[in-house]
């Protein structure tokens, strides 16, 4: 499995939702690998299991879109994050609320310091040159 945004961010947009991609919080989740595995039907966070959701960054900052549909931002931030091993991780739009906090993209290639195993420590993750991805 590549990168992907989640289809059903797709059908959300395509079909009236309107998701302001600079003015929602967004988040960057890192994921256990060994307990959670892509699903194109998945649209909330709540769609991925608690024990696999091993930690959340802070909102991402200095977001932008280019005129070529490009997310980019600053880098992204955990602080204290500790658990299991993370392989993987996923961007979402953060309502406060994991059952409606929409999914946007899965990574499981080119973030820069994956895999890891976070142990109480704070760090950055670094999107790929040409940013977060492409609508």
């Amino acid at each position: 499995m590549a990168n992907a945004i989640y289809p059903k961010l797709k059908v959300a947009m395509a079909t009236g939702i309107t998701i302001n991609f600079l003015v929602t919080p967004i988040r960057v989740l890192m994921i256990d690998g060994a307990l959670y595995t892509y699903d194109p039907a998945h649209e909330f966070l709540s769609d991925i299991a608690a024990p696999a959701r091993v930690g959340i960054s802070l909102p991402l900052a200095g977001k932008t879109m280019s005129l070529l549909g490009a997310f980019s931002s600053n880098n992204a931030r955990w602080e204290g994050i500790s658990g299991n091993s993370v392989e993987t991780a996923g961007l979402f739009f953060d309502s406060g609320t994991p059952s409606s906090s929409r999914l946007i993209a899965f990574y499981n290639t080119g973030m820069t310091g994956l895999p890891i195993t976070p142990a109480g420590e704070s760090f950055n993750g670094i999107p790929a040159s040409g940013g977060w991805l492409v609508l």
